[in-house]
């Protein structure tokens, strides 16, 4: 059945920030009627920051913050009341707005005709402001990407300001073992909105979340007087799930090196040149990551740590103390990733004392993952295909095939997990403590 829209367009409200109260407001609407508004609040300022590049990046968040609500009814027409795009950032929206939400378009079946395309409003925005400030952010979540991060930068006397976008007033205990103050952000979403919006028979789905954090997170450090953003990403999320039309069906597309590029190359041409965002963990795929944190956070961070969204990272939930679920994909992919590296009894004490090859529960997940039988990679932030194939051989390489055995056979790898990825230059100066 064919997806007919509620409403006719999605409208850009407004958006502003309070110099008082460090609080930031996104409103969006359908049909000027069905009103939605996102606050965020940051910590206090207590120095002067560039108000112009702050504007910029503000109205960059406005934009992608935005899929949040588009989703719930989408429309083909938008309606932006501020914060017009020129041409090259028209193209960046209907990028974003499709190929950011392509997991959404498939699992509610639409196509590229229920999304919009976004038009020139007006000509070539003046260019990036001059921005001097230096100092770095580095993003944080409690998982083994942005706890590896950290521990690079402090073995490189790098200083940095570890970055916390929250939803509750509460961070993970874990991020007070760092060498630094973390910095807090607040999220607060329009749940109340949102879910009358699901009562009323809206669509749901997953956005692209990392442009979003990030958008937050350069909006903070401008607010700093800082003016280098570091995500925690590995070579990851560049294999599709599926398509639709010419359109790859992603999980994350927002943390794909083609996303990576896309916003870096936003930030430099309209907010400005100064400021660097991207991962320098880039270059590594994700079972070299694995092999790492074991090497070098593991015995401060083993049993602190998690990946896992379904036990910790719910709107609204206390996550200070960070667990696992032991039934979802992303601990399936971290049990594999983990395997080769990690004694059998030390990984399985993260799950209760449990073998997840050995639950019944997670077979087809296992399936999934592994590519076997036809069955779907599971829409989650996961390793490759055969990435994760060479973890399960090297587990079984290493510990013994009776202590590692799942409930079917499992294709041979020659994947290369230490081959270095293209990653952006600047950003490598942050790994002397790798290479």
């Amino acid at each position: 059945m064919s997806y007919t829209p509620k409403y006719h367009v999605f409208v850009f409200e407004d958006y502003s920030f309070n110099i008082e109260t460090n609080e930031a407001i996104f409103t969006y609407s359908f049909d000027e009627k069905r009103f939605f508004t996102e606050r965020v609040l940051f910590q206090k300022v207590d120095q002067p920051y560039d108000a112009d590049a702050l504007e910029r990046a503000l109205s960059l968040s406005f934009w992608l913050v935005g899929t949040s609500y588009f989703k719930l009814f989408p429309t083909p027409d938008v309606m932006l009341k501020k914060a017009l795009p020129d041409q090259w950032q028209a193209n960046f929206l209907t990028e974003v707005y499709t190929q950011g939400l392509s997991q959404f378009m498939f699992e509610n079946e639409l196509t590229r005709a229920n999304m919009p395309r976004f038009e020139a409003l007006q000509t070539d925005l003046p260019t990036t402001v001059t921005y001097q400030p230096k100092g770095v952010v580095a993003l944080q979540s409690g998982g083994k990407d942005s706890l590896l991060l950290s521990q690079l930068l402090h073995q490189a006397a790098i200083r940095y300001t570890p970055w916390y976008l929250s939803a509750s007033e509460s961070h993970p205990a874990v991020l007070d073992e760092l060498d630094a103050l973390v910095q807090t952000v607040l999220r607060r979403i329009d749940l109340e909105a949102i879910n009358q919006a699901l009562q009323d028979g809206a669509l749901n789905g997953h956005v692209p979340v990392t442009y979003i954090v990030a958008s937050y997170a350069i909006v903070d450090a401008i607010l700093q007087n800082k003016n280098t953003i570091l995500l925690a990403i590995g070579a990851e999320g560049n294999e599709p799930h599926e398509y639709i039309g010419d359109i790859p069906v992603n999980h994350q597309w927002s943390k794909t090196w083609q996303a990576e590029r896309l916003l870096a190359d936003y930030v430099k041409k309209y907010i400005a040149s100064t400021i660097q965002v991207g991962s320098p963990l880039r270059g590594f795929s994700e079972l070299r990551i694995a092999e790492l944190f074991v090497e070098k956070c593991w015995n401060s961070y083993g049993h602190a740590f998690s990946s896992c969204n379904v036990a910790n990272y719910k709107q609204g939930k206390d996550n200070q103390q960070l667990t696992w679920c032991g039934e979802c994909p992303k601990c399936a992919n971290s049990y594999l990733l983990f395997a080769p590296f990690v004694q059998p009894k030390e990984l399985q004490s993260l799950f209760g004392g449990t073998d997840l090859f050995k639950k019944p529960s997670l077979a087809e997940t296992f399936k999934g993952l592994l590519g076997i039988d036809g069955v779907m990679k599971p829409f989650e932030c996961v390793g490759e295909v055969e990435e994760l194939r060479l973890a399960y051989q090297m587990a079984r390489t290493r510990f013994g095939e009776d202590v590692y055995q799942l409930p079917f056979t499992v294709p041979k790898s020659n994947f290369d997990y230490r081959a270095v990825r293209p990653s952006q230059e600047w950003s490598q100066e942050y790994l002397t403590a790798v290479y």
